[in-house]
């Protein structure tokens, strides 16, 4: 129990020590208040004259100071808090002292006005003190201004910027934010030890953990990490959530100044926003020809396919948004469709729309939907898209991806559409699955109409994964995390481009209303994914997110390749050299021709074995159209003998 005494004496010694300073204060100022008033009356009187007063007065302090706890502040954490807690002992005692010493010798040779004078003098010496020792310490005084049971949330700002200020000036306007700033770390190291409305910037984005550990000695750690700086990339945000996981804070964001909402008062509103793991990409925010997009939709008729989908429902939103003339919702599942025309009839109940059931597979279908609805500009976002489940139904999915995209051309050329757009995928560079193989097919349609046809313009748009879409990897992690684990990785190595819903709309719209009229034909439009996302990664920085431990709290385990899978995907086949647009994030790929009788003998060919469920001949068919088809079922003997005999 030694070193429990050893603590013990070492506590009491530093009350002593404080109780000891506060009592010599209180002496001081009583003795200096009756020098002064004494002098003022023009009758100076020697120092304790008043001895058996000072002393009364300095036990008076002792123990009311004891009583109200002044001595257990710490120095080093000076604030207001101790500051209204010396105003409340002093007052206290000076209150308690005049009745004793009146009962005492009825204040005999005591002036009373003397005490109006203590006052501010005991509380300016004892305060004074403690901000001097405070000082010392921290170099300055900002902190003792902010109290401690404000019940604000202490935080740690990531950059040092226009959105920094923002927030700190939005705070300062409205306490109810519950925030309050501690600090600025920035990637510049030339802002370091400058100040925005006050706050200073501490340290580098690679110092945070000194910063944070040195905030805490200072009684200012803070509880959560808020990233204000919006160019971060995603392998430094997730760098970011690692340290707040180990540091035991939470790492938020600042909406982007766009996003900041306005009160009514014609003030913003801040509300901070958890980390998604559309942050994670960290993609800049392309600057977007909102003019040219409202020209190209803005009074015109336009029909999306696959409108309950993903890709197609956002379309939907956004085209919306530009004010068309009439939009017609075509898909073939009722619920999805039923999904999209509600939130259509809560958002847009002005727009003039319909839903249509129909399937692309279905030309006489098509045939009637496009006679009627005389659409201008149609999207093409039917597809099948999930892997192994076209791999295991190959002829399904090219009835759906193949012919329902050449029933979808046919359509726009007869029905004398301006434009029709394809939305494809990187899967279809160099497939290694049926899936890929059907939307480069897809391609290749479009890519002939283009070339032969004379009104209506055949525009494919390529581009990765999306965030969040119906049977993709981050609903698949959430499910599992919901679940309690594991999280299912197919190879530590696979590696995917993801871009968000929204961006990749935007991006087709975009390139759509921005696409030259004369030299695009037979092109691709390719949006820029960035760089590759690795999915263990992926899933380690969603477990964070989720406020817990990778492998600790959620055990990650590895599946092995599906079939048709790929370890990584790409945009661009070997002979497609991009070229550059000049809008940002889209570029151009001029893939290979093929002959347009060639091309259009067997798709023929190709649609009447997926209709017969030929399954060996349509595997067969799409190897002889897809030449650089990297994997796959193996063909039969007899269906290479029955191409070759063709």
């Amino acid at each position: 129990m030694n070193w429990l005494r050893r603590i013990s004496g070492r506590i009491n010694g530093r009350i002593a020590t404080v109780a000891a300073h506060d009592v010599f204060m209180a002496a001081v100022s009583f003795e200096l208040a009756v020098w002064v008033r004494y002098q003022t009356y023009g009758k100076p009187q020697d120092i304790f004259f008043l001895w058996h007063g000072t002393a009364t007065f300095t036990v008076v302090c002792a123990l009311v100071f004891w009583r109200m706890g002044l001595y257990r502040g710490i120095w080093h954490y000076a604030s207001l808090s101790d500051l209204i807690a010396i105003v409340k002992g002093v007052t206290l005692a000076i209150l308690i002292y005049l009745p004793v010493m009146f009962v005492l010798n009825r204040l005999e040779d005591f002036p009373r006005s003397a005490m109006l004078l203590n006052w501010p003098l005991l509380v300016a010496f004892l305060m004074s003190s403690r901000l001097l020792y405070r000082f010392s310490k921290d170099g300055n005084l900002r902190a003792v201004f902010e109290r401690a049971d404000d019940g604000l949330v202490p935080v740690l700002l990531i950059g040092a910027g226009d959105e920094a200020e923002t927030f700190i000036r939005v705070l300062a306007r409205d306490r109810l934010t519950g925030y309050r700033v501690v600090g600025i770390v920035d990637h510049k190291r030339t802002r370091i030890g400058r100040e925005i409305r006050g706050v200073t910037v501490l340290g580098g984005l690679d110092e945070i953990e000194a910063v944070v550990k040195h905030l805490e000695r200072k009684g200012r750690k803070p509880q959560r990490l808020i990233i204000t700086w919006p160019k971060l990339d995603g392998a430094t945000i997730g760098r970011l959530l690692e340290q707040a996981e180990n540091l035991g804070l939470s790492l938020s964001r600042m909406p982007r100044l766009t996003e900041l909402q306005s009160s009514g008062k014609g003030e913003m509103k801040l509300e901070v926003q958890p980390v998604q793991v559309e942050d994670l990409l960290g993609r800049p925010q392309q600057v977007l020809d909102r003019a040219a997009m409202q020209t190209l939709i803005a009074g015109r008729r336009v029909l999306i396919t696959g409108a309950g989908g993903t890709i197609g429902a956002e379309l939907a939103r956004q085209i919306a948004a530009h004010a068309p003339a009439h939009v017609s919702l075509l898909d073939n599942g009722e619920h999805a469709l039923y999904r999209i025309d509600l939130e259509f009839a809560e958002s847009w109940p002005e727009l003039s729309r319909r839903a249509i059931l129909g399937d692309v597979r279905d030309a006489q279908r098509l045939a009637v939907v496009f006679a009627r609805e005389q659409p201008e500009l149609v999207f093409h976002a039917a597809a099948f898209k999930h892997v192994p489940m076209v791999e295991d139904n190959p002829n399904e999915g090219v009835l759906t991806n193949v012919m329902g995209t050449a029933n979808v051309a046919r359509a726009c050329q007869s029905a004398n559409v301006r434009v029709m757009v394809q939305i494809s995928t990187d899967k279809a560079v160099n497939p290694s699955s049926v899936m890929g193989a059907s939307k480069r097919i897809a391609e290749m349609i479009c890519q002939d109409m283009s070339l032969t046809a004379s009104d209506c313009r055949f525009i494919t748009v390529r581009f990765g994964n999306v965030l969040g879409s119906t049977g993709s990897v981050v609903p698949l992690f959430q499910r599992q995390l919901a679940r309690g684990g594991p999280l299912t990785v197919t190879d530590p190595e696979v590696t995917r481009y993801f871009m968000t819903t929204r961006e990749a709309v935007e991006l087709i719209l975009q390139a759509t209303a921005a696409a030259p009229t004369g030299d695009e034909g037979g092109k691709i439009f390719v949006l820029d994914m960035g760089k590759p996302v690795r999915i263990l990664d992926l899933a380690r920085q969603m477990i964070r997110l989720a406020g817990l431990t990778p492998e600790v709290d959620i055990p990650i385990v590895f599946t092995g390749l599906r079939p048709g899978e790929k370890l990584y995907e790409e945009l661009l086949h070997d002979g497609e050299a991009p070229q550059p647009t000049r809008l940002a994030g889209v570029n151009l790929a001029a893939p290979r021709v093929v002959d347009h009788q060639f091309l259009s003998a067997q798709v023929e060919k190709l649609a009447a074995a997926a209709a017969a469920r030929d399954t060996a001949r349509t595997l067969a068919l799409i190897r002889l159209l897809v030449p650089e088809m990297l994997t796959g079922p193996d063909q039969p003997v007899a269906a290479k003998a029955a191409l070759q005999a063709e």
